[in-house]
């Protein structure tokens, strides 16, 4: 059930009220008693999931699965590669660097 806030057109009085969805809005002040209460628009209430988690993969058929393990395999291989070429690539940039500082 819904926490719905309320303000007092009279008093200035704002409340909340914790009620059903099928439930009429409140129309009378619990502070002043006069018929000049209006529902506010609220931000409304968080989703909270609770558990270990909850993802967009978790209900996937079997071939998309299988599909995503061999893209994952055959990216960690190349990854390798790749990281293997930037180290070299790094070392030869910082030793060009330092023969320009001696070119100096």
């Amino acid at each position: 059930m819904p926490t719905y806030d309320y303000e007092c057109q009279a008093c200035g009085h704002r409340f909340e009220a914790f009620q059903s969805i099928k439930a009429a809005p409140i129309k009378v002040c619990p502070t002043c008693g006069k018929q000049k209460v209006r529902r506010l628009i609220g931000p409304g209430g968080g989703l909270i999931f609770k558990g270990s988690g909850f993802y967009c993969t978790d209900y996937r058929d079997s071939s998309y699965k299988s599909a995503a393990k061999s893209d994952s395999s055959s990216s960690s291989s190349s990854s390798s590669t790749t990281s293997k070429t930037e180290t070299t690539t790094s070392s030869s940039s910082s030793s060009s660097t330092k023969s320009e500082t001696a070119k100096k």
